[in-house]
């Protein structure tokens, strides 16, 4: 069963931030932040300051332990996640998107409504007993979040880097086998 749209965005954008913090950090400045909003349209109140960047930049790993964790404990994460930011999902349209749920208010600063837009994305995941659409790189040196939406389920490595690294040596291990 394929993902609802807003659930597919939200977790691209979850493992987008939850992967910058992987190997070289890719989320140091305020541009790149910027950046990351406007790729995953996220709306709602922006300060455009240090302090926004340190805050999203802290929840990247709340983001990375509900991608990475296993359907129970991903439940369980999501219920403690909406508890405390004092969730009430309301159905909202705004720009091109049709009705879709927030889980906070558009006045909730930035950290928030990532964390509690991610549950609400893993509430269908969940639901729909679709986590196997989360892993972790296949890459041995990788420990990136992968997201799968593939029809045959197929991905294995966070980035083109990670793939393109294991054909490499793939490759090379075969040629030195054939020498």
């Amino acid at each position: 069963m394929p993902l609802a749209n807003d659930t597919t965005i939200t977790l691209q954008a979850a493992v987008v931030l939850a992967n910058s913090a992987i190997g070289t950090d890719t989320l140091t400045e305020l541009d790149q932040l910027d950046a990351w909003y406007a790729e995953y349209l996220h709306t709602g109140r922006r300060a455009t300051s240090s302090d926004e960047l340190d805050s999203v930049r802290a929840v990247r790993p709340i983001l990375y332990d509900l991608l990475s964790a296993d359907r129970d404990r991903a439940a369980e994460l999501v219920n403690e996640l909406l508890a405390e930011s004092g969730t009430v999902p309301q159905l909202v349209r705004h720009g091109d998107w049709d009705w879709h749920l927030h889980g906070v208010s558009p006045d909730a600063g930035p950290a928030t409504r990532i964390v509690v837009d991610t549950a609400m994305a893993m509430v269908d995941v969940i639901r729909d007993d679709e986590m196997s659409r989360l892993g972790i790189c296949a890459d041995e040196t990788c420990t990136g979040i992968v997201l799968d939406l593939s029809r045959n389920r197929s991905r294995r490595f966070c980035s083109t880097a990670c793939g393109n690294r294991n054909a490499v040596a793939a490759y090379r291990a075969r040629q030195a086998r054939g020498s």
